[in-house]
């Protein structure tokens, strides 16, 4: 089951470079350190090397050997502005307004993944998670066959058996009213990242119903997205709409859902909303003692993840390992 130490294992064997969008900042200058005391995540910090040392000096993080990059004095800049004039020609991009996009970290950090300066991106510890997605969306764009950006979380708790108990929960950040076509796409995209932290996916669509015990419309909209994901991912154990306590409970399930293929033994949840995704997550996580790593974003060309802006620098060093780590 998933331990840190098997994402770390992926990097040692090909290491990655990560841009930080907020080098200036005191969390991830102290996660920063951290990664450079090792040899299998580079950081990258967006900002002025002179700003960048000051904070770092005042807080007592050795960031010597960090690749400090200035976007008032990068050299590739005006290579940059000609490849934003390009991706967003049918926007009627200036060179003018080009540069002066540029010069906003969030833009500038997505603008070295694109370019292939850097493998992934995080961001979002001062600022909003629209302000780390958007510019994904605009420049990095999503993979080929998808058509949103969704996420999902990683709750992670030790078990008596000394195994983590690893379960992954879709999406709670980004989609807030996801359509049943929408619904498959995170489905598919939750079960991917699953498997990255050693899950096996067993996948639940999540509702106030099991199999019709209940009727409406949010009913309908996740039954009709398990048969959607189902006919589109045979191999995948899917089932729904199922309630929570069927999804994970033996004895329930035995009542509720008899022949379901995942009832009682869920690990990958899909939610009708973002309401009840954030509310379930965080229930999880404050109440049944789960570590929650996340939103891990996905559907994007390249990995770029959003921190909390209440995130401390261990949360910034895990989600940049996890973030790398999907590259």
């Amino acid at each position: 089951m998933f331990g840190f130490g098997q994402l770390i294992g992926i990097l040692k064997k090909n290491p990655k470079k990560i841009v930080f969008t907020e080098g200036e900042d005191a969390r991830i200058l102290e996660a920063s350190s951290r990664l450079l005391a090792s040899n299998f995540l580079h950081p990258i910090l967006v900002g002025s090397e002179e700003k960048i040392f000051e904070a770092a000096e005042e807080c007592g993080f050795n960031i010597r050997g960090a690749e400090i990059i200035d976007p008032a004095k990068y050299e590739r800049m005006d290579e940059m502005v000609e490849l934003l004039c390009e991706i967003r020609k049918s926007k009627g991009m200036t060179p003018e307004r080009a540069q002066k996009i540029l010069l906003q970290a969030n833009y500038f950090g997505t603008m070295l993944v694109k370019m292939g300066v850097a493998d992934s991106l995080l961001g979002g510890a001062t600022y909003s998670t629209a302000d780390t997605v958007r510019p994904a969306l605009q420049l990095i764009k999503t993979k080929p066959g998808n058509n949103i950006v969704s996420s999902c979380f990683i709750l992670v708790r030790p078990s008596a058996t000394g195994e983590n108990e690893v379960l992954a929960m879709a999406d709670c950040a980004i989609n807030i009213k996801p359509t049943e076509d929408e619904l498959v796409e995170i489905a598919w995209e939750a079960a991917e990242c699953a498997k990255i932290f050693g899950v096996d996916p067993q996948l639940a669509f999540l509702s106030y119903s099991t199999h019709g015990s209940g009727a409406g419309e949010d009913v309908d909209k996740m039954r009709n997205a398990a048969l959607k994901t189902k006919a589109k991912y045979p191999d995948l154990p899917i089932d729904g709409e199922l309630q929570f306590d069927a999804a994970v409970s033996p004895r329930v399930a035995r009542t509720k859902c008899p022949d379901s293929p995942v009832g009682g033994h869920a690990n990958t949840f899909i939610f009708p909303d973002i309401n009840a995704g954030n509310i379930g997550y965080k229930i999880a996580q404050r109440m049944g003692n789960f570590e929650a790593y996340g939103p891990i974003l996905l559907g994007l060309n390249a990995p770029v993840n959003d921190l909390s802006r209440g995130c401390n620098a261990s949360e910034v060093y895990s989600m940049a390992i996890i973030t790398a780590a999907l590259a």
